[in-house]
């Protein structure tokens, strides 16, 4: 018998696994929105506060990543990474969260709270500030870990001041995908 972990670790994330892979197909001729899919394991994580391409890569076996751009200032991402164990992908949300207190301190701003989802989660706050005040443009996301995933949706675009509302949408996607991932997951 193989051990759940070593399965786990062996699966694939199959196409059409993410929430929005099919509307992701359905929509490419427009001139002005975009998708672009990836099932590259180094793919960067799509919350990154730091621009590290190093970030979250230990221990990595299989990511899948979508991306959701539009015009003027609007993006969407979701984004599931398999890692070879629960305590890897424990130790990528450790240093994400690790990132969000180091970088962004200047005129765009992180924060990160914790969420009752998975086994841990986290909403992150991306801001834009001018002279001490929230400004246009910031990152909302939802960041999760389950068993040896690691779940991340976000919404950037022209938000104002941060509030509990603009995770809403990232929070209900968290919930579906939580609800699949064991199918692929060590769980």
């Amino acid at each position: 018998m193989i051990p759940v972990l070593l399965l786990a670790a062996a699966v694939a994330i199959p196409n059409n696994f993410l929430l929005y892979e099919k509307e992701a197909a359905k929509n490419k001729n427009n001139p002005e929105a975009s998708w672009s899919a990836s099932g590259k394991r180094t793919a960067p994580l799509v919350v990154n506060p730091c621009q590290r391409n190093a970030l979250g890569q230990a221990g990595r076996r299989q990511a899948r990543t979508l991306i959701y751009t539009a015009v003027p200032d609007y993006a969407k991402s979701e984004q599931v990474v398999l890692y070879a164990s629960p305590s890897a992908a424990a130790k990528a949300l450790r240093d994400l969260q690790a990132a969000v207190r180091a970088c962004g301190r200047s005129a765009y701003r992180y924060s990160a709270a914790p969420v009752s989802l998975g086994d841990k989660g986290l909403s992150i706050t991306g801001q834009a500030y001018q002279r001490g005040k929230p400004a246009i443009g910031g990152e909302r996301a939802i960041v999760t870990r389950r068993a040896n995933a690691l779940i991340l949706y976000s919404v950037a675009g022209e938000w104002g001041k941060p509030a509990k509302a603009d995770f809403k949408r990232q929070t209900q996607d968290t919930r579906r995908m939580l609800a699949k991932i064991c199918t692929i997951a060590a769980c």
